[in-house]
Order: C-alpha cells, then structure tokens, then sequence
C-alpha cells in the first residue's frame, strides 16, 4: 500500500496526531458527514493518483489486515469494484444492530430490482480502481455515499465483485447505527440516493 490517507471529519482526541506519527497524511474536512469526508481524501490523491483507492471506516469496526482479500480481484483484474461483506463474512455479535441488518438487506434488494446489481451488503471496507472512481462522479456528502457509488458502478457498467470480511464492534458510539433514529434518517438517506438515480437504462449492461 503506497500511503494512508485519514481524513479527520471533526475528531475531538488524537486521531490527526496519532495518524502523522505512524506515517499517515491527514486531510481535515470540518463538514460533517461520511460521503464528505470520503471526497476530501480524494481530493488529496489528485496531485499523485494511485492505481486503486481502498477505504475502510478506522474504528476498529473494520479489519485492515484484510486489505489483500478486498483488493485481490481489482489486482487480478476480475473487477473494478470490490465490495467487502459484512453479510457474508464473520460478524462479531451486535457489530452489526437489527435495525442496520434490516436497512442493509432491503438497499441491497432495491439495488437489484432497480438497477440489476447483485450484492449482499453496502459495507464500508471496498476498493475501486481510481479512473473508475472519478468516472462516477461521487457528489453525496453523507449517509448515501456507499450505495451511490454502488449504484453508478452499475449504471456505467462496471465489474463489480464481494468478498467475506470479518466486521467488529466498534470503538466508541455510533450517531448512525448505533441508534434507531440515526439509522432511520440514514435509511431514508439511502433510499433517496436509490429513488434519485433512477434511470430506466441504467440495468443495461450491469454484470
């Protein structure tokens, strides 16, 4: 892996500075929201763009050593998009809350009824090629960030693949899955970005 890159979305301990210290660049996006602080680490690759970009939530609630496994089929050149499966892969128990179990299943109907696109789960820990990234133009700045990347992956045709990865309880409280009301907004967060993309072409020529 060429370079870590932490985008700090707000951080109030020492994250930025623990991150420097082991080598890290950390970019500071003072906007909240998942889809924001996304955009501004790759934004920071503009100047040196790498091959493929992979990212991961750093609460522990993702496993980094599995980073090969994600990136295999992109690096054997199966893919272009790689998924990793909370779903499919080992669960630590309550990583992962009914609430966020039920939304998760029904995006990822929505998303092959809708758009032909065949996955498991709208997990976090993924990796794309970088030109394909760009090709998509990702704009969502919050909740609707993994499934529009998933959904435009389809509409412009990309290979897209999952794999198993082990999910864990993360460190610290959650906003957003770890309470009801925050996985209801971000459902319906969810399902706006599907409603939204819509496009009655778009499951041609999907894998």
């Amino acid at each position: 892996m060429r370079r870590v890159i932490v985008a700090d979305n707000g951080s109030t301990d020492s994250t930025a500075r623990v991150a420097r210290e082991h080598g890290a660049m950390v970019v500071f996006e003072p906007r909240r929201g998942y889809g924001a602080a996304c955009l501004k680490a790759i934004a920071a690759l503009g100047a040196d763009p790498p091959d493929v970009v992979l990212f991961l939530d750093a609460d522990l609630s993702d496993d980094p050593t599995e980073a090969p496994l994600v990136l295999g089929p992109i690096l054997e050149g199966r893919a272009d998009l790689v998924v990793g499966s909370r779903v499919l892969g080992e669960r630590e128990p309550g990583a992962l809350t009914p609430h966020a179990r039920f939304g998760n299943w029904l995006a990822t109907r929505l998303l092959a009824a809708l758009y032909g696109a065949r996955y498991t789960d709208l997990g976090p820990f993924r990796a794309i090629r970088y030109d394909a990234l760009l090709s998509l133009g990702m704009k969502d700045r919050d909740f609707g960030w993994t499934v529009e990347m998933q959904v435009k992956a389809a509409r412009h045709g990309l290979r897209h693949a999952e794999v198993p990865v082990r999910y864990r309880r993360r460190m610290g409280r959650s906003k957003i899955s770890g309470t009801l009301s925050g996985s209801v907004r971000a459902g319906a967060k969810i399902l706006t970005v599907l409603a939204h993309l819509l496009d009655p072409s778009s499951r041609a020529g999907v894998p």
